[in-house]
Formats: C-alpha cells, sequence, structure tokens
C-alpha cells in the first residue's frame, strides 16, 4: 500500500559555468546631498535601504521552468525584506556540478532534490535541515517519509508532486504500422519498433528512441520502470536479499539491443539529451519512448506536438505485473548547508510550497501533487495527453535502494555499452553484482549505510489501492 503521501535580474542557465551564490549585497547608503529638510529646516538623513539579500536556486527541472520562473519573479517582487532569488536550471550533469560547486566553495543557497540525490547530498553534508522551521501545521500537511524527506532523522526536504512513468507513443506512426494497441511485453515492443521503422524510415521516422547520451536518466526513465513492473528492483537491489542483483536487467538490455541490431532506433540516439528527443518525437520522428508525467506539459507549452500521441504502461518482460510502477516523488526543494541566509531561504521555500503555488503546479500538468491537501481540491490537469499518467492501482512508492560509491563503470553505463557495442551480458551482469555488493559490504562495514534482509518483501504490495 503506498503511503499518503530574477528578481530584478531572473536569470536562467540551461548550462555552463558556475553562479556566485550566497552573496549578500548591500545598497549605496543616502549621501549629505540627499538628505531630505524637517519641517524645521534641519537636515536628516533619508532613511538607508534594507540590505538586499541575494539567493540563488538551482534546480535541473526543465518542464516547468516558465511557471517556477513566474512564482519567482513574484516573489522577488513581493517578499517585502528585499530577498532577491536568481533561478539557474542546469539540465546536463547536475550532480556533478553539485559536487563542484560545493568543492569550490560556490554552493547555491536552495537546490532542487530528488529521490534518487536527497540521500547521498545529505549524507555528503550538502544539504541542512529544516526540522527548526517546519511547524506542527506544516506537519499536519505534508506527508513526511522516512528515507525520502528525513534521512538519519533531519528533516531536509517537503514534498511537492510525483511522476509516473510510461510509454509514450505516436498514435499515428502505430496506425500506420498497423499496430492496435501499445506493447504489452518486451517482445512486442521490439516486433513493433521494428514496423514502425519500415513504414517511417523512408520519412526519417524509427521505432524507439531513448536519451542515451545520459544512460543514468536515459534506463532511469525507462528500464528501471520495466524491471519495477516485472517485480524486480529498479537499481538492482533485492530487497528480500538485501544485495544487489542485476540479473533483472537481462531480459531488458537484450531487447534494447535488439532494437538497436534491427535498424529499430533513431540515429544518432547515443548522443541526444532529453529536450532534442523530446523535439524529434513532436516532429514524428520516433514511435515510442518511454519517460515521466512531465511530457505532456512539454508538448502543450516547450514543443507543441505536431502529431496523434498518448501514453501507456509501460511493457513487462513477459505481460505478467509483478511489481508496482513507480510513483516517484516526495521531495522537492532543499537548503544548502554553506547559505549564509537560511532564514530568508526558508522564507523563499514556504513562499514556494502554498498551497496556491503547488495546486497551479498539478493543475497545470507539470506534476501530480503528492499533498493531500491540494490533490483533494484540484481540478484534474486540463493538459492534452495527460490521461495516460494519472495514477491507477498498478502504481505505488518503492523504498530507496542504499546509496553506494562503486568502483569501476557504473551499471547504467555498463549496459549501455553492451547495448551499443555488444559483449558478454552474463559476464557483465556477474561483474556488476560483485562490485556493487563489495560497495556496499564496505558502505556497512564503515556504518554509513544499514541493510536488512526483508525474505517477505512484495513488490504487489506496494500498489496503490
Amino acid at each position: 500500500m503506498i503511503k499518503k503521501l530574477g528578481t530584478v535580474t531572473l536569470s536562467v542557465a540551461l548550462a555552463g559555468s558556475l553562479a556566485a551564490c550566497s552573496s549578500t549585497k548591500t545598497d549605496t547608503a543616502a549621501s549629505p546631498a540627499a538628505s531630505a529638510k524637517t519641517s524645521t529646516g534641519q537636515t536628516s538623513a533619508a532613511p538607508a535601504k534594507k540590505d538586499k539579500t541575494k539567493l540563488v536556486y538551482w534546480t535541473l527541472d526543465r518542464h516547468d521552468m516558465d511557471y517556477i520562473k513566474s512564482v519567482v519573479q513574484k516573489f522577488n517582487d513581493t517578499n517585502g525584506e528585499n530577498i532577491e532569488v536568481e533561478m539557474v536550471v542546469k539540465t546536463e550533469d547536475f550532480n556533478q556540478a553539485i559536487d563542484l560547486a560545493f568543492a569550490s566553495g560556490q554552493a547555491p543557497d536552495i537546490i532542487r532534490v530528488k529521490e534518487g540525490t536527497i540521500q547521498p547530498f545529505a549524507a555528503k553534508g550538502y544539504l541542512k535541515p529544516i526540522d527548526s522551521y517546519v511547524t506542527d501545521a506544516m506537519k499536519k500537511e505534508f506527508p513526511i517519509i522516512d528515507d525520502f524527506n528525513r534521512i538519519g532523522g533531519k528533516l531536509y526536504s517537503l514534498p511537492n508532486y510525483g511522476s509516473t512513468i510510461r510509454l509514450v507513443y505516436n498514435k499515428e506512426l502505430f496506425a500506420k504500422a498497423g499496430i492496435a494497441a501499445p506493447p504489452k511485453t518486451l517482445k512486442e515492443m521490439v516486433d513493433d519498433a521494428k514496423k514502425i521503422t519500415a513504414v517511417g524510415k523512408a520519412n526519417g521516422s524509427y521505432g524507439f528512441a531513448l536519451n542515451f547520451k545520459s544512460p543514468e536518466s536515459a534506463l532511469g526513465r525507462s528500464a528501471r520502470a520495466i524491471a519495477e513492473v516485472s517485480g524486480f528492483g529498479g537499481f538492482g537491489y533485492d530487497f528480500k536479499t538485501a544485495k544487489f542483483d542485476f540479473t533483472g536487467y537481462k531480459d531488458i538490455m537484450q531487447s534494447f539491443k535488439q532494437m538497436v541490431d534491427d535498424g529499430s532506433t533513431l540515429p544518432g540516439m547515443e548522443s541526444l539529451d532529453i529536450d532534442p528527443l523530446r523535439a524529434q518525437f513532436a516532429e514524428g520522428k520516433i514511435g515510442m519512448y518511454i519517460s515521466y508525467s512531465s511530457e505532456p506539459g512539454v508538448y502543450a507549452n516547450q514543443f507543441p506536438a505536431k502529431i496523434e500521441w498518448a501514453a501507456a504502461p509501460v511493457p513487462t518482460v513477459d505481460g505478467t505485473i509483478k511489481g508496482a510502477s513507480s510513483f516517484l516523488g516526495g521531495q522537492w526543494l532543499s537548503i544548502s548547508s554553506t547559505t549564509k541566509n537560511a532564514d530568508q531561504a526558508w522564507k523563499f521555500m514556504q513562499f514556494m510550497y502554498q498551497d496556491d503555488v503547488l495546486k497551479t503546479y498539478h493543475e497545470k500538468g507539470f506534476g501530480i501533487s503528492m499533498v493531500p491537501a491540494v490533490s483533494s481540491v484540484a481540478k484534474k490537469p486540463d493538459i492534452k495527453g495527460i490521461e495516460g499518467f494519472l495514477p491507477n492501482g498498478n502504481d505505488g512508492t518503492w523504498p530507496l535502494q542504499p546509496t553506494v560509491t562503486v568502483e569501476g563503470m557504473k551499471y547504467n553505463d555498463a549496459f549501455v555499452k553492451y547495448m551499443l557495442s555488444g559483449g558478454n551480458l552474463d559476464q557483465i551482469t556477474q561483474d556488476l553484482n560483485k562490485r556493487y555488493n563489495d560497495a556496499l559490504d564496505k558502505a556497512v562495514a564503515k556504518g554509513d549505510v544499514k541493510v536488512t534482509p526483508n525474505p517477505s518483501f512484495d513488490p504487489m504490495k506496494l500498489m496503490m489501492k
């Protein structure tokens, strides 16, 4: 059962150099020439302006950028305390950019955190606990979940929205290829990709694609979801044994490789980021891909779709559902541990977490609210394509796997290398299991993580009912 869960110069940097952060700017004090005369003819200094506090907010979210930019601007215009927030959007290598920012003393004041980053960011000391700021009323309103919001007994973030993962497909190409319904098995997905390519290649359309320039991003939105609905931990972790076991990826990666070998994938997809992929899909060049529930907003606002498209549940290995499909979320904003303006950063967070901000976020289709007080009053998102992404009885929240630092190639990179270049998949899987479990044993021995086998773990019981 799922738990219920700028500025004067607002800038948006899509990728680039580090911005100077946590700076406080003092306006020039009034000069004698600017002093005012009293009714008695005496001069008195004009009241000095309150010092301006500059905050920097880093996010990796591109799909909601225009809306969030407008909310940030409203905060800057109305906060009454001369606080100015600069919003920086980094769509590439966000985690590495955060590491570099902290290492160089240029960390942002507010950070967008996700289920895959909040634990390692907290472990590295990047995040400031917000327990002293959060009121009892807020604790009642926002569903706080251990490991998702509260880590090691300390609260670092509050939820906003969740994301489902679905197969996104071009209805027109499916019809042209004579495909009556989206695939329910991996074999059907491979076959459908081949059929679509056969009828579309002459016009530059191919059956399948993913943003393989970033293996972590590509497999995190696709293979992870297929594994989970097939009953396997999406990050290779087996909650029953408390060990890593990547054998659940074998059928998935063989199918992905088969589509590559068949010539059914968009040429050059290994160098595609997600936005260029979306642009290609909007033009009708991709038959299907797998991604998050942010896609309707993308095709309504960012890349207006020129084709008819829809979303459907991701396929399973054999057509049998054996686990919950991830309903991702539970975190949103956190305060940097190095900020010199924590109180002002919290004031910004309070503004962002207002019901009307979160309600509009949901209704515009940027994400599905995980805050009961919001979801109970918000209207169904009025945006094309959202229907296929709305939570159903098969969606649910998986527990978080332990975070380890593995020596050598990460599993995402190893599997994508196999998919593109070949190799012995059994040996690759065995090597990953050994290296990841070695890293896990070291982390447990050092006390960095705690793991407990759960022989009765049942991924079917994670589903929302």
